[in-house]
């Protein structure tokens, strides 16, 4: 499609305003002044009409004797023969009757009469006024229409060029007022940086929001993206180093026989940790793109309780292998989401308290509604917490409050992430409570499940 100038579209757009004021600017003009001249053209009819009835009323002989410019003066009687005809006065022939014309009529039944009508005689429109006489006859004055628009007609040179001038002059105008008008906009490209500082209409202020928003979130992500790829970079070579390390000292023959087992079982322990790292890694990404895509999961029912409760029997010999209580307790609940997303939630809130307690320490998992009858799932410990300045990063991907604990019990640092990612496309919010050696609470509260009507 093709793109459009605004300064032009604009432009154009107050030119083509500016045109159509114009012409209608002009048509009231036309429409009022001939209004005015139409009135000031009956008015004066009516003056002269009644000036030369009272010199005829004292000598009927004086009407003769009278000469207004462009005006035509008729004497008429009362059987309509024209007794004195103003155009006509030095002809013989005898004019027409003219008792039938409809000023005459009026003049006759009310005193006054008038009429405006294509004059057979002159050809052109003419206004006609009539009075009734003292002595019976009918006095009519006429004036032509050529008279009256002669001021339009002497004006219009003068118009047309006026006209011109001022369709230039907006021409002109337009193009200023248009360049100015969008040269402040093509200046807010200059420092996106500082984009909602230097937004000169307020119509443009949810423009530069987004903007900035989109701006400050691509630069969000791809600090985001060479974080997680320094991190997934450091991750994988910490047990890669280990696996060529001890896989060289047996290919070498550095090793003795007797140390190869242990040799053995620590590479296939590392190996297993970059497993788990790629699967979460891969799980990520798969959760990443999901709840937007084509790759949503299928939303059903899902009971809390028992969801909790097989999350209770896989885990309990990870929890006595750690020494820890792991209980469960609560009212079933539904949601709905995706069973098998829940699960990974459930088990990686579950096995990141056991992973973090302490020898006789204990897990309770428990699920119910909140008061406002919103379902919930938590997972309380009574570990060693977390500090209070590292709760709101505890999300974050490869973030481990203690790292060497976390590599001693083999944690890739993702499992709260993906619970985070698994909590936003269910739509849930996420609630975390913790005290530094006393415990922490996880909650994860859904949206209820609507009633069918």
């Amino acid at each position: 499609m093709k793109t459009c100038s605004m300064e032009q579209t604009i432009g154009r757009r107050l030119y083509l305003m500016g045109f159509v004021s114009l012409v209608l600017a002009v048509a009231v003009c036309v429409f009022v002044f001939h209004r005015a001249f139409t009135m000031q053209a009956w008015r004066a009819l009516q003056n002269e009409s009644a000036i030369m009835a009272a010199q005829y009323s004292h000598d009927p002989q004086s009407l003769q004797a009278v000469s207004i410019d462009g005006v035509r003066i008729t004497l008429i009687s009362p059987d309509g023969t024209v007794l004195y005809e103003s155009t006509d006065a030095d002809e013989q022939t005898p004019m027409e009757n003219h008792l039938s014309r409809p000023e005459v009529q009026q003049a006759f039944s009310t005193g006054t009469g008038q009429d405006i009508r294509d004059s057979v005689t002159t050809g052109y429109e003419t206004y006609y006024y009539a009075v009734l006489l003292e002595d019976g006859n009918v006095l009519r004055t006429a004036q032509e229409a050529k008279s009256i628009w002669s001021l339009y007609n002497d004006a219009l040179p003068a118009i047309l060029v006026s006209c011109l001038v001022i369709l230039g002059l907006g021409a002109l105008l337009a193009a200023v007022l248009t360049r100015r008008l969008v040269q402040p906009m093509l200046n807010m490209a200059n420092d996106l940086d500082r984009i909602q500082e230097t937004v000169p209409y307020s119509e443009l202020i949810p423009f530069a929001d987004a903007i900035y928003s989109d701006r400050t979130m691509r630069e969000s992500n791809e600090k985001l993206r060479q974080e997680f790829t320094a991190n997934v970079s450091h991750e994988l070579k910490t047990p890669l180093t280990s696996i060529s390390g001890y896989a060289e000292m047996i290919e070498t023959g550095i090793a003795r026989p007797e140390d190869i087992a242990s040799f053995g079982q620590k590479i296939h322990k590392e190996a297993n940790r970059m497993i788990r790292l790629v699967n979460d890694i891969i799980q990520l990404s798969h959760l990443d793109s999901s709840g937007n895509t084509h790759d949503a999961p299928v939303m059903q029912p899902v009971d809390l309780s028992v969801l909790a409760k097989d999350c209770e029997e896989r885990l309990k010999m990870n929890a006595r292998r750690a020494y820890v209580t792991l209980n469960f307790r609560g009212d079933s609940v539904q949601v709905m989401g995706s069973p098998s997303l829940l699960e990974e939630l459930c088990q990686n809130l579950c096995d990141n308290a056991i992973r973090y307690n302490q020898p006789g320490g204990r897990v309770l998992l428990e699920t119910g509604r909140d008061q406002e009858g919103h379902p919930y799932l938590t997972v309380q410990d009574n570990g060693i917490g977390i500090p209070k300045e590292a709760q709101s990063s505890v999300f974050e991907r490869f973030y481990r409050v203690d790292k060497s604990r976390s590599k001693a019990t083999g944690g890739t640092g993702l499992g709260l992430a993906i619970v985070k990612q698994i909590a936003r496309i269910h739509g849930a919010r996420i609630h975390l409570e913790s005290e530094l050696g006393k415990g922490t609470t996880v909650t994860i509260t859904f949206q209820p499940v609507k009633q069918n009507q």
